[in-house]
């Protein structure tokens, strides 16, 4: 049983002006360039429509279509490819999702609890990375964020005049040090009270959890601390959080051969050279995050729409998964061109995310 991916766009302006022939042949256009990555011409068209149409029909209807933005001819000769935009438009109006195969729920559920049992959750989910990667012959894509413990004590040592070690330590034992920027004139005293302040206000806590008592607290720390010891104070926090030093994430990409597959021209290496050093920024884990964090379920980023892959044109389909509070704590999903088989690959990151959810409750 198929579903539409979304209803939202269906009584779109553009959906209106199409008439059925036009639809047919735009979705006809996209199908051939999501199968075989190759511009389709008038003349292969006319001869696999349903209806009687001469070549120059369809060329005239294929004329209306890259006035509209759908469609776009890459050499002066050539057929038609989707455009970015017709791209997005076919999912959101068109494309339709099917369910997993049995077969297919099976196995990713059997290779999920097998590399679940005994293992580290970065086991499991690198395993659940290397899973989609095979499934979909993209790259498989997790992203695992840090747990937030309960907070046990945070010190800061100073080092230099301007530097200092954070010295934080949960209750379950992780201790955290790192390096942060002093403001100007900090003294050892101003150190030991901010500690203190730190620490007689967060024991227990999640960093979360902290932040907030702090943010409740406000006028009272104004009254408690100097504007010196307030700046460090907050320092101390946004550094375990990621924000100052370090990110409480870790990026797990496995199948980037796959990308490399269908790659001819030195241009598109270039692209996949792009995406491969935006995977590795830092700012690039937080982004991730927060693309999975906006929605409930998949989101699929066609090209530039995401400006993380904007460069690479890459397409990403990501789902966040959850802890047993229901927590968005990471991300999946897969990296590939922008012909991804997006109906076949949408439910797969769905179904798989939401299983990592269920075994971590």
């Amino acid at each position: 049983m198929t579903r539409p991916i979304t209803d939202a766009t269906v009584q779109s302006p553009t959906l209106q002006t199409l008439d059925m022939r036009s639809r047919d042949i735009f979705r006809r256009i996209v199908d051939s360039y999501l199968r075989d990555g190759e511009p389709v011409g008038s003349r292969s068209l006319s001869r696999i429509l349903p209806s009687s149409l001469s070549p120059a029909t369809v060329r005239n209807v294929m004329s209306d279509l890259e006035h509209l933005g759908l469609i776009y001819a890459p050499h002066v000769s050539a057929g038609r490819l989707p455009t970015q935009a017709g791209l997005r438009f076919f999912v959101d109006a068109f494309m339709e999702l099917g369910d997993l195969a049995e077969e297919e729920r099976r196995a990713i559920e059997a290779q999920m609890k097998a590399s679940g049992e005994g293992t580290s959750l970065e086991h499991m989910l690198t395993e659940a990375s290397q899973l989609l990667s095979g499934m979909s012959r993209g790259a498989g894509l997790v992203l695992t964020a840090k747990s937030e413990a309960a907070l046990k004590h945070i010190e800061f040592i100073q080092l230099e005049p301007t530097k200092a070690l954070a010295v934080l330590v949960s209750q379950n034992g992780d201790v955290e040090n790192r390096i942060i920027e002093l403001p100007a004139g900090i003294t050892v005293s101003q150190l030991h009270e901010a500690s203190n302040f730190l620490n007689a206000h967060i024991r227990g806590r999640t960093l979360a959890e902290a932040r907030a008592e702090i943010e409740r607290r406000k006028q009272e720390t104004r009254a408690a601390l100097d504007t010196l010891s307030q700046d460090l104070v907050e320092k101390g926090l946004a550094m375990w959080a990621g924000a100052e030093s370090g990110l409480p994430s870790r990026l797990i990409v496995r199948g980037r051969a796959n990308l490399l597959e269908n790659v001819s021209a030195q241009a598109d290496m270039e692209l996949l050279k792009h995406l491969f050093e935006d995977l590795e920024t830092q700012d690039g884990l937080v982004q991730l995050l927060d693309l999975a964090e906006q929605g409930s379920g998949v989101r699929i980023f066609i090209g530039s729409e995401n400006k993380l892959f904007s460069l690479s044109g890459s397409s990403l389909v990501v789902a966040p998964y959850r802890d047993k509070d229901a927590r968005v704590i990471g991300a999946l999903g897969v990296i590939g061109p922008t012909r991804l088989n997006y109906a076949r690959i949408v439910p797969m990151v769905d179904y798989t995310a939401q299983l990592i959810s269920r075994m971590l409750r």
